[in-house]
């Protein structure tokens, strides 16, 4: 918005002439998200622990230790970083670039869907919210919307097509399949963030992370110059994504402000599915679906954990974990949480990094 209203006065007042810069403006971006985070955080956490309660209810089948240190702590903290984000995004992005809207179609599809779940644990005093197939249906739609967005804005050699990591110039075109690949892409993404989002500050550091790489990346793919030289593919618009990066990094380290621990504020479904599926739909929208594997590793392994759980139980009786998510495994194992925690941002750093030294070996 700001670009549109002061660009025009550029020849008249020169400094005006910033918003013509993609940096600038994810710069703007990420300052803006981080101060009216800080500004809101105060005044929201308050209110939600007054129309709560009793907060966000907690397992009981969970480590122990839970039930006394995280009793009474408000959910749906997610709200702050989304209207945080949203806020930020529509003043510095460009409105007529399309992929802003697809992302926060998804980013704002997916929070509703993890409000109305944390909504629903909140009323019931349960940890039980909304069935987990209505969930994915609702997400599965969204994100399939999503993918049929970005296919059809993408040119014909992109369209419907899947980029491969370290090698250049390789497309694997699987069509209109595609739009399932996108589909399991973002809905992955959003519920991986969502089961990571266990302890104080362990989800919203590494999903930082991944925004920043993803910005880094949506910069570079949007950037003719800059993607012929690292030698990967050129998604004409797609460089605006990096403001609404810039937008999620402010927007979380204002979250992180008050869900330190011990946590003032819980993300909740609302924005841990939300968070997760912008990364998604931004990674969908960059030709980078396969690198986000890579740089949100620490999500996968999380959810890979779950998975190996329930088929070893199903099938054996048996548990591989102590409990799963596997960031339990390791408190039931005795490790203390802030360990884990910063534990797991080293390891979301490293992941990172080499998801980042794709754009160049190849």
């Amino acid at each position: 918005m700001l670009e549109f209203l002061l660009v025009p006065l550029a020849d008249d007042f020169k400094v005006f002439n910033l918003f013509r810069y993609l940096t600038f403006r994810t710069g703007g971006a990420m300052l803006t998200a981080l101060f009216i985070g800080m500004w809101l955080g105060p005044r929201l956490i308050p209110w939600l622990r007054i129309r709560q309660g009793k907060g966000q209810p907690i397992r009981e089948d969970g480590p122990q230790s839970h039930l006394l240190t995280k009793k009474g702590t408000p959910t749906m903290g997610g709200f702050l970083i989304l209207i945080s984000l949203f806020a930020s995004t529509l003043l510095w992005a460009d409105l007529s670039n399309q992929y802003v809207w697809v992302v926060l179609m998804v980013t704002g599809g997916f929070g509703l869907v993890g409000f109305y779940d944390d909504y629903k644990k909140v009323k019931r005093q349960s940890s039980k919210g909304v069935a987990g197939k209505m969930k994915l249906v609702f997400e599965f739609a969204i994100a399939a919307g999503a993918a049929w967005w970005i296919m059809a804005l993408q040119t014909p050699e992109l369209s419907g097509a899947v980029a491969v990591p370290f090698l250049k110039d390789t497309l694997i075109m699987i069509g209109m399949a595609f739009i399932g690949f996108g589909c399991l892409v973002i809905v992955g993404a959003g519920n991986a963030v969502n089961l990571t989002d266990g302890l104080d500050g362990l989800a919203i550091v590494p999903v930082m992370i991944a925004a920043a790489c993803f910005g880094l990346i949506a910069y570079i793919v949007g950037n003719a110059v800059f993607s012929d030289y690292l030698q990967v593919h050129f998604v004409l618009g797609t460089g605006e994504l990096a403001i609404i990066c810039g937008a999620l990094i402010g927007a979380g380290l204002s979250f992180l402000w008050f869900n330190a621990p011990p946590a003032m504020v819980f993300m909740g479904d609302t924005g841990s599915l939300a968070l997760g599926g912008a990364l998604g739909a931004i990674a969908v929208a960059t030709k980078h679906e396969l690198v986000l594997a890579i740089i949100g590793g620490l999500f996968v392994v999380e959810a890979l954990s779950v998975i190996v759980q329930v088929i070893s139980f199903k099938l054996t009786g048996k548990r591989v974990f102590r409990m799963a998510p596997i960031h339990h495994h390791y408190e039931q194992m005795g490790i203390p949480e802030s360990t884990i925690v910063i534990r797991f941002w080293i390891v979301a750093v490293v992941l990172a990094l080499i998801g980042l030294a794709t754009l160049k070996l190849r």
